[in-house]
């Protein structure tokens, strides 16, 4: 019996599709990587019996990087990176093993069919996959053809079943557009923000941006909202004048207020922000939740048109029992429903549609009232049209005639279903006659002064970047959020985007230097370059060459000129010298260097001119005026709170590592001195229970509330409260080889037996020792913890980087003890 290997984006969809191919008759099995379950159920397939085997990835395998010394900041000029530095696909995160997993799977498989998200990512995504299976795939013969792609809007037995018998092929010039621009964006974004981000924080210590990055659709985003800051500052206000005077006349005629378009995602994304609070990127993440459980369709489509043999009354019929709005839909579904207006269709999907009914209670949250929005929006579409008698009143004062206007309803129509749309009471106005004449009650002549436009909101962002071509459906909310999480721009009460100052120097920068940077213009012409070669109209390789000369040019004229952003920073923001606090000594000049909190945390000896960088994301401090061994430099302590970690560290070590084994931004838990009492060669124990690579090492300045902690996952061992003194032996366990903890408790409370104070013995093994160790992740690590991977199924016995002079730790071989096995 042959096999057909079937593979999903993401492991929820893959185990709906099964469900729904196989009829529910399936069996499941979590795979080797355990992120992605292995469905299997038997079938026909091409007019054959065969076994079937549904199973997903979790988003992008691969992703684009460069090679070797391009990825180190300091070893390349960064306009190499144009050109010259060489890329390759690497695994997008290591840790899930995707690609051994896949093969694992498609190894002795006939057959492969791609039910990845029908989008340009998801073509891309294809061919990923088919790179890693392709090859320990069953040959085929006679030209049989063995790879499919199945096209589908929604998670529903017929969309899936109707997708199924019309597989069609994955589509390679969408994939190939996609690569284009993972490479223009990785190139240029690269070059720009590594020599941005040194050049400035190589001078100005109070940026509070650890990254001052650029980016093709970031920088332009950035403009818009710049350019409303300077509407706003440059704003000057006129007078005028507004005459109030009761009196009144009147003509009606009748008028129609039109239904909604039918809901694409740009539209969704404005509504979010403007109406539900919702930004952007949590809304779109909310939609792909609602997408993957079958209550909408695909929610990233251009289209607001549907389709003639769209079943629009088998998805309001859906609704007919909804609590909320039952008695319109089935009033919709006995009187008729109103076809929706013709929009836009972009041959992508349909409009973004309710699949089936949901109630508040079942979803919760942020997903109901994004769910409730989207099917609302829906039943506008095939409602009527607002209808409404729209009233005009014309009168003289003297000489000079006036007009007023009201609205009266007549037929509410689609408002029913969304009420914000309906007409308000107060443009209602009193029934008169032509010819009635009244006296003037009033009249007031009131001076008023033009206002300034407001900070941009995300919905007016959201619909800019649309105009200009800025990003696409799928991106437009991680540009945005990229300039919120970088600094550039803070969210302000009604989701309002205020440029910070950062953000404001950099665009003036970027105007001053070459507009074109900061400009929609370049990045627009660049995505309809990009759209030609996913309908084959465009050269890829021509592209890409053509595009990245552009930048290059740009860059190096950016480079040259950039004195004239530096005099803009100068204004803004504060030299080295002159920001910071002194916090410790410098072992060139024996001088105080600053420490500067300001992002990214940094000491600098204003003497030496030198800058050294520092762990992040936690508190640094003073560690006890004591000094390292190699250079002469008081050491600090990193600490990410009470119950997390902390370790001292050289700050010249960390920039600049002493020993070959050891690479930059390692602290003393993970220094491999020989003889250095604060190295992992002397407080090293035994390696992480849980990580590979990692070592247990203990935290000497814990007390009396000790920890070991890992040196390179988020474990923490909380241990030994109240002990006087925990130091780490030089003997070392004789079942599993870790060093040996000597422990001192105190008197009053010690938990030993007896009258006893102190007792050495191996934190996995010993038993008195296995009810004093409590084991927890870290709350918080610095970017330098690699690693730190979740709880496994089971724990492998890899072999760790142990500490010099000390045997190579080794795990219980019985049942692992109190110190592995308690999770909290």
């Amino acid at each position: 019996m042959k096999t057909v290997l079937m593979v999903a984006e993401k492991p929820s969809l893959a185990q709906s599709i099964a469900k729904i191919l196989s009829r529910g008759s399936l069996s499941s099995h979590k795979g080797l990587n355990g992120a992605c379950s292995v469905h299997e159920y038997t079938g026909t397939f091409a007019g054959q019996p065969v076994r079937f085997k549904m199973t997903s990835v979790c988003g992008h395998v691969m992703t684009l990087d460069f090679l070797g010394k391009y990825n180190k900041w300091d070893k390349v000029d960064p306009a190499e990176l144009f050109s010259q530095a060489p890329t390759e696909k690497k695994e997008a995160n290591p840790k899930l093993n995707m690609v051994k997993f896949l093969q694992v799977e498609g190894r002795g498989c006939d057959y492969i069919v791609l039910w990845l998200d029908c989008d340009k990512e998801g073509e891309n995504i294809c061919f990923e996959v088919l790179d890693a299976v392709l090859p320990v795939m069953n040959k085929a013969y006679g030209g049989e053809k063995t790879v499919f792609r199945a096209r589908f809007s929604s998670i529903t037995d017929t969309d899936i079943c109707n997708a199924m018998a019309c597989l069609g092929e994955p589509d390679h010039n969408e994939a190939l557009s996609v690569d284009a621009r993972q490479e223009l964006d990785l190139r240029i974004g690269c070059a720009f923000t590594r020599f941005q981000t040194k050049y400035f924080q190589g001078k100005y210590g109070d940026l509070d941006s650890s990254l001052i990055s650029f980016g093709p659709c970031q920088t332009p985003t950035l403009g818009f909202c710049v350019e409303r800051h300077d509407k706003i500052q440059s704003f000057k206000p006129e007078t005028y004048w507004v005459l109030q005077a009761k009196v009144e006349a009147t003509s009606r005629k009748e008028k129609a207020k039109q239904r909604p378009l039918a809901l694409n995602t740009v539209e969704m994304l404005r509504v979010a922000s403007s109406s539900l609070g919702m930004g952007p990127q949590h809304a779109m993440q909310t939609a792909e939740r609602l997408y993957t459980q079958g209550y909408i369709s695909y929610p990233r489509t251009e289209t607001t048109h549907y389709p003639e043999n769209f079943d629009l009354k088998g998805s309001l019929r859906q609704q007919a029992n909804h609590p909320y709005w039952a008695d319109t839909v089935k009033r919709l579904l006995a009187e008729g429903i109103n076809r929706p207006r013709k929009g836009h269709d972009a041959g992508d999907h349909p409009p973004i549609t309710p699949m089936k009914s949901a109630t508040e209670a079942e979803l919760g949250g942020d997903a109901w009232r994004l769910y409730e929005y989207i099917t609302r929006h829906f039943i506008a579409t095939v409602s009527h049209d607002c209808k409404y008698l729209q009233s005009t009143i014309s009168f003289r004062i003297g000489p000079e005639l006036f007009t007023c206007s009201g609205k009266t309803v007549l037929s509410p129509g689609f408002t029913e279903i969304m009420p914000w749309q309906s007409v308000p009471l107060e443009e209602s106005l009193p029934t008169c006659q032509r010819g009635d004449t009244f006296p003037v009650g009033e009249v007031k002549m009131l001076e008023k002064q033009t206002s300034p436009p407001d900070y941009l909101t995300e919905a007016e962002l959201i619909t800019l970047m649309e105009k200009h071509g800025i990003g696409t459906d799928a991106s437009i909310p991680v540009h945005i959020n990229n300039i919120c999480q970088r600094n550039y721009v803070s969210v302000e009460s009604g989701r309002r985007l205020k440029p910070t100052n950062l953000g404001i120097v950099l665009v003036h920068g970027y105007y001053k230097i070459d507009a074109e940077l900061v400009l929609p213009t370049i990045r627009s012409a660049v995505e309809k370059q990009l759209n030609l070669i996913a309908q084959g109209k465009a050269d890829y390789r021509q592209v890409l060459g053509h595009t990245l000369d552009v930048f290059k040019r740009k860059f190096h004229y950016f480079v040259d000129s950039i004195a004239g952003m530096d005099e803009l920073m100068e204004v803004s923001f504060s030299p080295l010298a002159a920001t910071g606090k002194p916090l410790s000594r410098c072992g060139k000049c024996h001088r105080f260097m600053k420490y500067i909190q300001a992002k990214p945390s940094r000491l600098h000896c204003s003497h030496c001119d030198e800058t050294y960088t520092l762990p992040q994301n936690g508190t640094i401090k003073l560690y006890k005026e004591l000094r390292c061994p190699l250079d002469d430099f008081e050491l600090v302590l990193w600490s990410s709170g009470s119950r997390g970690k902390s370790y001292p560290l050289c700050p010249y070590c960390y920039n600049h590592p002493p020993f070959r084994d050891m690479k930059k931004g390692m602290g003393c838990n993970e220094c491999t001195h020989p003889s250095c009492q604060h190295s992992l060669s002397m407080l090293g124990i035994g390696q992480c229970v849980e990580c590979e690579s990692g070592v247990l090492v203990l935290d000497p300045t814990s007390g009396p509330k000790w920890k070991v902690a890992c040196n390179k996952c988020s474990v923490v061992a909380h241990c030994f409260e109240n002990a006087h003194r925990v130091r780490v032996s030089t003997d070392t366990c004789s079942v599993c080889e870790a060093a040996l903890l000597d422990v001192d408790f105190n008197k009053a409370k010690s938990p030993l037996p007896g009258d006893e104070t102190q007792h050495m013995g191996c934190v996995f093994c010993d038993p008195v020792f296995q009810e004093l160790v409590e084991l927890k992740h870290a709350a918080s690590c610095h970017p330098m913890h690699r690693g730190g991977p979740g709880r496994r199924q089971g724990r492998g016995r890899g072999r760790a980087r142990r500490p010099p002079g000390k045997p190579n730790p080794r795990r219980p071989k019985d049942k692992m003890s109190a110190l592995a096995a308690y999770f909290v």
